[in-house]
């Protein structure tokens, strides 16, 4: 079995193994295969997800490949973008601060900031249902049925699908008893992440995240975007909010509203090298 070296990397506890395009090609597996063994907490190095580095980009400087811990592709991870952002920097792959990188959601634009963290251009949301996808004539405030409850939903695309729930309740409990449930609910054709979260005020708010492909995680970077576009829409927050996340905080921000959604969402926040190391694939 080859050995190929690695990097780990979490933000906000949302944790990643991170390739080069060289160690990648070095074995005889799928990405899908390698990100079921890679990330597995028992057997392998232990992630959320894994990144590959994709140089053979025409359009932008840079592209990733991005799978889930299940094996599953992702179109957009906001704490892995960041981490990723950070890894090329910080390994010469990129030697400016600001960049574009391919990804299945579209173009992505992050900035290393003086401080370490790192801001993304998230790109704007998706509020049409057919493109989240979900199956709703309205994406906000549709009646959601899980087992024993009827859930009062939002539907938004971050590049990936989201359902947003917006309780009084502990949001922790419910992503445990629900988060499965909702994520593979029939109204929603290629699964959804699903947030629950908790209006503390105008500008912060609690989120606790099941994810799509990963279960319970950290923290999730497109949940949060999410959750604050729909606390916006429905006239909870105002344009830039603290999001609290099991793993740390999130800064969010978003100039749209009901009357006009075409503005672009920022994210801003941590990304850590855990550590790195050789494995046999």
């Amino acid at each position: 079995m080859p050995l190929i070296k690695f990097t780990k990397m979490q933000g906000l506890g949302n944790d990643f193994v991170i390739l080069d395009f060289e160690e990648y090609k070095k074995t005889n597996k799928t990405p899908s295969e390698l990100a079921i063994k890679l990330c597995d907490r028992h057997f392998g190095i232990g992630a959320d997800g894994l990144i590959i580095v994709n140089p053979e980009v025409k359009n932008t400087d840079i592209g990733w490949i991005f799978y889930n811990s299940d094996g599953s592709i992702a179109q957009m991870c906001g704490n892995g973008i960041r981490c990723f952002a950070k890894y090329v920097y910080s390994n010469g792959i990129i030697n400016k601060k600001e960049f574009s990188v391919e990804t299945k959601a579209g173009t992505i634009i992050p900035t290393i900031l003086d401080d370490g963290k790192v801001r993304v251009n998230m790109s704007q949301p998706v509020l049409n249902p057919v493109k989240i996808p979900v199956k709703v004539e309205n994406n906000l405030n549709f009646d959601l049925k899980v087992s024993d409850r009827v859930f009062k939903a939002n539907a938004i695309s971050m590049g990936n699908p989201h359902c947003v729930i917006i309780t009084e309740e502990d949001t922790k409990n419910l992503a445990l008893k629900y988060g499965r449930e909702v994520e593979v609910h029939e109204l929603f054709p290629e699964k959804t992440n699903v947030e629950f979260i908790k209006i503390l005020s105008r500008d912060e708010i609690n989120l606790d995240v099941w994810e799509r492909g990963c279960a319970i995680t950290l923290a999730c970077g497109t949940g949060a975007c999410a959750s604050v576009v729909a606390s916006i829409l429905n006239g909870l927050c105002d344009n830039k909010v603290k999001v609290n996340l099991p793993g740390g905080q999130l800064v969010i921000e978003w100039d749209g509203s009901k009357d006009n959604a075409d503005y672009d969402v920022y994210m801003s926040g941590g990304a850590e090298l855990s550590f790195v190391g050789e494995v046999c694939v």
